[in-house]
């Protein structure tokens, strides 16, 4: 744990539980942030895509925040802070600090196709609170890249400190450490770890720890070492399950993950709907071959 740079090191995107009502489970959570630590994950991110930040209510989400630092302290959180309107992703930076957290997480404009101009308007007016930012690329959901050129002015400019890269472009790591070599990357898609820490990655906003910590903990801590003996046949024992992060539907995939591991994954809001039972088999198969293989 760096806590000048809470974002480096292996943070999990948290999944939250919800009760069968699904009203939030804030106890879950809170149990569900500690055990992560204590598995060797050094923070988690609430109010990311796979939170379900998007049918929260405002008090859900605060709460969420509140919940996650009460169990693992703030420099241990780095919330979601995404916003239709920069206003509103500011406000929620703010909430974050007073919440004790020591870094945030923010998406582009996503409501529309943003120019570079209003990309840039948006990150400065949330860098204004003062608390670190790490943007988050994700052009597939989004359709706002942040293209290495991008990204270099973002962190030249003093609005960003990292990236969480979800692109799925592994050259793009090069291109960023040329044009802004200050800017910390962060793996944001699970099934590019081991490309992306290659390529000198400081960190993985990860989805699969919330099931397997200790297992992707390794496979990390490994991969940015260059122990490739160890980093690649673990690399690929999981990736059958890395690589529902960057499926449609990985926020149920994860769930049903976490719950065939013995953790609560539980349902998810609408509009998201069950995994098919193709679907929902084949994540229970992939995660019964990793337990089966001690990557509980």
């Amino acid at each position: 744990m760096t806590d000048h740079r809470p974002w480096r090191g292996v943070l999990v995107a948290t999944a939250l539980p919800l009760h069968d009502d699904l009203s939030v489970d804030h106890d879950a959570y809170a149990e569900h942030c500690a055990w992560l630590v204590a598995n060797g994950c050094d923070g988690v991110v609430p109010n990311g895509s796979l939170g379900e930040y998007q049918v929260l209510t405002p008090e859900e989400r605060a709460r969420v925040v509140e919940t996650a630092v009460a169990a693992v302290g703030g420099q241990r959180v780095m919330p979601g802070v995404a916003a239709y309107g920069s206003a509103e992703a500011r406000r929620w930076a703010e909430q974050a600090g007073e919440a004790g957290c020591g870094a945030v997480m923010l998406l582009p404009p996503n409501a529309y196709r943003a120019d570079e101009r209003s990309v840039l308007a948006h990150y400065a007016e949330v860098a204004r609170t003062g608390l670190p930012v790490v943007a988050y690329n994700n052009p597939i959901d989004t359709k706002v890249d942040l293209v290495p050129e991008l990204l270099a002015r973002l962190h030249g400019e003093g609005h960003v400190q990292g990236v969480k890269e979800f692109s799925g472009d592994v050259r793009r790591a090069y291109r960023i450490a040329e044009l802004a070599p200050d800017l910390d990357l962060l793996a944001g898609a699970d099934d590019v770890l081991l490309e992306l820490a290659a390529a000198g990655a400081k960190g993985w906003i990860a989805g699969f720890p919330n099931a397997l910590p200790a297992a992707c903990v390794e496979l990390y801590r490994a991969a940015v070492a260059g122990d490739l003996a160890t980093a690649v046949p673990l690399y690929r024992q999981l990736h059958p399950l890395l690589r529902w992060d960057s499926k449609v539907e990985f926020v149920q995939a994860i769930k049903v993950s976490m719950d065939r591991a013995g953790r609560r994954g539980g349902p998810c809001r609408p509009p998201r709907v069950p995994l098919l039972p193709a679907q929902e088999a084949a994540v229970r198969a992939a995660t019964e071959k990793a337990l089966a293989a001690g990557l509980a």
